[in-house]
């Protein structure tokens, strides 16, 4: 079976993004510009890190 994955990129004005894919190739977030790999990565260890807590806030 196919896995979540995220994948690591730098964007057309060279930036550094991710983008998290479900199992079935659909993207689901794609995230800000981040000026190094290091700090994309660092972004990505957060998404991780918080998304399974994150309460759910409809804003009007």
């Amino acid at each position: 079976m196919a896995k979540a994955r995220f994948e690591l990129y730098k964007d057309a004005r060279g930036e550094w993004r991710f983008r998290l894919v479900a199992p079935n190739n659909e993207t689901i977030a794609v995230s800000e510009g981040y000026s190094s790999k290091q700090a994309a990565m660092k972004g990505i260890e957060a998404v991780k890190k918080y998304a399974p807590v994150a309460e759910v806030v409809e804003k009007e």
